[in-house]
């Protein structure tokens, strides 16, 4: 008996051979520059949201790069405002809280004293984490400037683009990217404007409910409902532990008031102010906004979850744009 044996050969193309190092190579440097991509993300979403803005100003007839500068005057303004007036009551209210905060559980809850404990081992190194990102970006003057003439230089050449892309790419090909790219610009201009708008007016009104019924430590539990609001369904529920922990130091009928607050804000906010500014926005469901935010927090930190919700809109865009067309050439 012959037994034959047979061995299958595979070969590889030497366009496959290129194809691959080509490949591994542009991931090397994707990963090299990954600042500098996330840097020229952060200006892309800032031009999506001034856009409107700066058409506006070039309708009347002022110059787009006096428009820029007049908005960027506005915006510099603005933070040098908040940064001298609010931030130091900000500051000192916070450390208060943050103090007297393990009081205020044993207070309520005598027998938690190891779970306090374990608690605060966990919050400090995440406090202190928090603290060197918000220095970190604040005083990296460096990076603020770039990320400014970035933002500037896409303001200015936005109206360009079309043409841009003619040449390098066609004018067939250059016309589907270009309506991928006003799609994109639509929706997170869209999301960027609508949720700072919400923050600021959850925050504000949290304020002057927390101010009216007398509460402590007003300021930095209006920030917290502010900056929670960008978490949908669980946020507000969040935001509202600290305030009700600090009003059961007072009584739990107080407590009971805060709670009321509370709900008395998000149901104005679902009924009024979310169907007024968020009319126009593109919205996400609130399971995929928390998953996208829960993913971006683990893979890059803070960083990544304020960049997750950008970055599935983007993504979301260009997938249907992809199966749209994708549907158009099978279609017979």
């Amino acid at each position: 008996m012959i037994f034959l044996t047979m061995v299958n050969k595979v070969e590889v193309s030497h366009k496959t051979i290129i194809f691959t190092v080509i490949l591994l190579i542009s991931l090397w440097v994707i990963v090299q520059i990954r600042d500098i991509i996330i840097l020229l993300f952060v200006s892309f979403v800032l031009m999506a949201a001034l856009t409107p803005v700066i058409d506006k100003l070039e309708q009347k007839r002022i110059p787009r790069a006096i428009a820029i500068l007049i908005i960027y005057a506005v915006l510099l303004s603005v933070m040098t405002l908040i940064g001298t007036l609010i931030v130091p009551p900000l500051v000192n209210q916070t450390v208060h809280l943050v103090s007297g905060l393990p009081a205020y559980i044993q207070s309520i809850a005598p027998e938690a004293n190891i779970q306090i404990n374990t608690l605060l081992e966990q919050i400090i190194p995440v406090g202190g984490g928090v603290i060197r990102f918000s220095v970190g970006v604040f005083t990296n003057i460096v990076a603020f400037v770039t990320f400014l003439v970035f933002t500037f230089y896409f303001l200015l050449e936005r109206r360009k683009l079309n043409g841009y892309l003619d040449h390098m790419i066609g004018k067939e090909a250059g016309k589907r990217f270009f309506h991928i790219v006003e799609e994109v610009e639509f929706r997170l201009g869209a999301w960027v404007r609508g949720e700072l708008i919400l923050m600021l007016t959850i925050g504000v009104l949290t304020y002057i409910g927390l101010t009216i019924i007398g509460i402590d430590y007003a300021l930095p539990l209006a920030l917290i409902a502010g900056l929670l609001e960008i978490v949908p369904i669980v946020g507000p529920i969040i935001s509202a532990v600290p305030a009700v922990l600090v009003g059961l130091t007072v009584s739990p009928g107080f407590a009971l008031v805060v709670v009321a607050l509370y709900i008395i804000i998000q149901q104005m906010e679902n009924s009024l102010v979310v169907p007024a500014i968020m009319k126009k926005a593109v919205g996400l469901s609130p399971l995929i906004t928390i998953l996208a935010l829960m993913i971006g927090a683990r893979l890059a930190g803070a960083g990544g979850a304020l960049l997750s919700i950008p970055l599935v809109l983007v993504l979301d865009v260009v997938v249907r744009h992809l199966l749209h067309k994708e549907n158009l050439e099978n279609t017979p």
